[in-house]
């Protein structure tokens, strides 16, 4: 402040024709800036650290010796605004991480019966009953009790939504309250908590400095040492001393300093903002240049925990609903893993279960019980039948699935088997493209890295087109991995269980998915995604190789100028004075150009479906593609029914043909793919999906001609060759075709979010796409207002009913022709 008061006033005096005193006051001006910046120097030294203000020391000094006092105020003014501005930009930079650690809650309160008290948080501990008030941040993470909370994850994931939490739903510390007050128990203390975990993690991440910043410092010395050789050159040669002086003037290293660290903090600001923590500027760094990438795969490729994906009964297509709400009702006294997967499946459904009475549970073999006055058995194949012969149409969907290799559940009904449940471990929908998005950015080799079975791994890494499949690999052995990987180029392993944490540590770069992975791997991690989607692991690729672009564009950007500017010095083309606002200027734009880093790609927030739209399309996918499997089952059936039964069968197929799938596909045709056409540019980008429509509808009305020629006794032996053939082809193309729409459907909600996370575009989509939710959180009447939310997954990830009895056994990848696999753990179902 007194070396801007110095200059200020002593332009003023020379306005007011008092030369000498205006000398003074710039004199003394730059004499307070010489003993501020010695007293920087000294600091450096005293620390071991490189300082590189020397050359503003020597051109002050310079300054006073060659009575250029107006050249030594306007440095020391410069070196104190330019100390200013390099405060500001680096709190712009890291904001985001500011707000986080800002956000921490203080205060819980606390209810003890009637009343409610006010406590520090660190007085809280687990069994606490807590109250959150409107607009109130939750302090520790906990149980919801009594009414439904609404919860805003914005600040912790980047969703823009608001989840509701149903009692006993667990919430997260760090959340905020975006409904009405409500109550939860407390299963942790404020420092064992979500939120306290994600503070530590923001804190590591502002405490280390890039390679390129420690890069940039090496190289700030080399020009200050080049700089003070052409000033001495400069001023041997003209022997005029003011143009060395001219030279020390505009000689300044700050683009380097300033700019490299202010973007590469900037970055990982932004990847707080999109829920992705990196823990310094040396992972960013190291990220940006990653090439080889090896991915656990349960959890980090799939959901990482059981979901209902098909059902099949064996008496009639029709029921398929009610079996699913008995086995629910019966399971959910359960707290065994599957019987949670049956639930949350019929609640999504909106299938309402019934309360069970005199349940028994047989630990590794099923449940048994009365729901609604009926006597229902769940579990294995043999604990369903108790031990009688199954009905044929149960062994022989026994017998394929045995062949697929997955994991079904039976069930019985009054002492008959009825019906079979499929659940599985589907792959993340974002996997596939977010693997393609990888490649193009840089990654030249994916390798999956599993303790799986080879079968199963081998399944899901050909449905991916991984490079390499490591499986059944002990933690050691995936250490082992990532070393060899190692020796071929920069490494990065993603994980997300406790046996993944050491290949985290062993990678040039470990990325956690945090969002439900355990604490050790988000510890031992470089990167936590705090969101469960593996497409923020590509963004966060993305922002790094954008970061590092740009901290190299800012410091060249700075130094070419600096360099040009010193030779239009060197050359008497540049007084002193006029050095020393160029200089100032030249750090300004280094710096503007560095916070680039903190913002989006120009061009983002491009108009995407629109919300209203986004959920019709989601809420139509989920009631039909349950339903496609008709297709298939009536194909599979029709072979071994009488005739008037197979008859009964095909005119119920060609009643959801017509009524259901034929409209909805139309309509598909009509008034959405001319909307996203738009979207997309271009002529008819969206020609190859018409024309699969077309195909669709070609054999839809083979389907109904040959139905027109049957008799009333049903197909002869010819006719069920002739709809096998049709049925098997229209169940392959609707099911190809669902899984290129979801897909396309789910890029086009993502764009806002991946691209633009500040304010949307007219018409962009603010709901997250259903598989954003974390799995597993089984919400009872979330789907009623929320359809979005509860959806199910991407067809492609979705089993169907040829399932294997493994009898709540070891379970495994089903591989079909057009399907994508299903993986999951080796699970037994054991005491309870």
């Amino acid at each position: 402040m007194s070396t801007l008061s110095g200059l200020l006033g002593g332009a003023a005096a020379h306005l007011e024709g008092r030369a000498r005193l205006g000398d003074m006051l710039w004199a003394a001006g730059a004499v307070i800036a010489l003993a501020l910046v010695g007293a920087r120097i000294l600091m450096d030294v005293l620390k071991k650290r490189a300082g590189v203000d020397v050359i503003a020391l020597l051109a002050i000094g310079g300054a006073l010796l060659l009575r250029e006092y107006l050249a030594g105020a306007l440095i020391g003014a410069m070196m104190a605004t330019g100390s200013t501005l390099e405060g500001y930009a680096a709190a712009r930079a890291r904001r985001e991480l500011s707000a986080l650690l800002a956000r921490a809650p203080r205060v819980a309160h606390r209810r003890d019966g009637v009343d409610v008290t006010t406590i520090p948080i660190g007085a809280v501990a687990p069994g606490d009953r807590l109250v959150v008030k409107p607009g109130e941040i939750v302090p520790v993470d906990g149980i919801v009790v009594g009414a439904r909370a609404l919860l805003d994850e914005s600040a912790l994931t980047g969703e823009p939504r608001p989840v509701e939490k149903a009692p006993g739903d667990r919430v997260g510390s760090g959340t905020t309250n975006a409904g009405a007050a409500f109550e939860f128990r407390a299963v942790a203390s404020a420092d064992e908590s979500t939120y306290a975990g994600i503070v530590r993690l923001v804190q590591q991440a502002s405490a280390s400095k890039a390679p390129l910043a420690r890069l940039a410092d090496r190289h700030a010395l080399l020009f200050a040492a080049l700089s003070l050789a052409m000033a001495a050159a400069a001023w041997g040669l003209s022997g005029d001393a003011g143009r060395g002086l001219a030279v020390l003037v505009v000689a300044t290293p700050c683009p380097l300093l300033l700019a490299v660290p202010i973007a590469i903090v900037g970055g990982i600001s932004r990847s707080a903002r999109r829920g992705i923590v990196v823990k310094g500027g040396a992972a960013l760094e190291a990220l940006a240049r990653a090439e080889i990438l090896l991915l656990d795969k349960t959890g980090t490729l799939t959901f990482g925990g059981p979901r209902v994906t098909g059902v099949t009964c064996f008496r009639s297509i029709e029921d398929d609903a009610e079996i699913l709400r008995l086995a629910a009702s019966l399971e959910q006294t359960s707290s065994h893993p599957l019987s949670a997967a049956l639930v949350r499946a019929a609640r999504e459904r909106r299938l309402g279960p019934s309360f069970p009475e005199d349940v028994h549970e047989a630990p590794g073999a099923g449940m048994e019980g009365r729901v609604d006055g009926r006597a229902v058995r769940v579990g294995s194949a043999e604990w369903a039948s108790q031990g009688a012969p199954l009905p044929e149409e149960a062994r022989a969907f026994r017998r394929r699935a045995s062949r697929a290799g997955a994991m079904t559940v039976f069930v019985a009904v009054d002492g008959g088997v009825i019906g079979a449940l499929t659940l599985d471990d589907p792959i993340r929908p974002d996997a596939p493209r977010t693997l393609r998005a990888l490649r193009r950015g840089g990654i030249r080799r994916v390798v999956m890295v599993t303790g799986d079975h080879p079968l199963v791994a081998e399944a899901v890494g050909a449905t991916l087109g991984v490079d390499r499949v490591l499986a059944q690999r002990s933690p050691e052995e995936k250490v082992a991995a990532v070393r060899e990987a190692r020796a071929e180029g920069l490494t990065v392993m993603i994980g997300d269980g406790i046996n993944d944490a050491p290949a985290l540590a062993a990678a040039d770069v470990g990325v956690a998915m945090g969002a439900r992975g355990a604490t050790s791997s988000a510890e031992a991690a470089d990167v936590v995604l705090l969101v469960d989607r593996l497409d923020r692991f590509a963004e966060a690729v993305t922002i790094a190789r954008r970061v590092r672009a740009i901290a190299v564009q800012s410091a060249l950007l700075g130094m070419g100028l600096s360099l040009a500017a010193m030779g239009a010095a060197a050359l008497g083309f540049l007084p002193p004075a006029a050095g020393a606002l160029l200089q100032e200027a030249i750090d300004v734009a280094a710096i503007l150009s560095a916070l680039r880093a903190q913002r989006g790609r120009r061009g983002a927030g491009r108009p995407a479906l629109g919300e209203a739209m986004s959920r019709r399309l989601e809420l139509e996918h989920d009631q039909l593609i349950p339903m496609l499997d008709r297709v298939r089952v009536v194909a599979e059936r029709i072979d071994h029914m009488a005739g008037e039964a197979a008859r009964a069968e095909l005119d119920a197929l060609d009643r959801f043909l017509r009524e259901r799938l034929l409209p909805h596909e139309r309509a598909d045709d009509a008034e959405v793919y001319p909307i996203i056409s738009r979207l997309l540019g271009g002529e008819d980008p969206l020609a190859p999906m018409s024309a699969t429509h077309r195909e669709i509808f070609h054999l839809a009305r083979l389907y109904e001609r040959l139905l027109g020629e049957l008799g009333p006794r049903g197909p002869t032996a010819a006719d069920v060759q002739d709809f096998q053939r049709i049925l098997y082809g229209l169940h392959a193309v609707l099911r190809l075709h669902f899984a290129q729409e979801e897909e396309l459907y789910s890029s086009l909600s993502e764009r806002y979010h991946a691209e633009a996370p500040g304010e949307p575009a007219p018409g962009a989509l603010r709901t997250p796409p259903a598989h954003a939710m974390r799995p597993g959180r089984a919400r009872p009447g979330a789907a009623d207002r929320h359809p979005a939310r509860t959806r199910a997954r991407s067809p492609r990830t979705r089993a169907r009913p040829n399932r294997q009895d493994l009898g709540y056994g070891s379970t495994r990848t089903r591989v079909l022709a057009g399907r994508a696999p299903r993986t999951r753990r080796r699970t037994r179902r054991g005491p309870r």
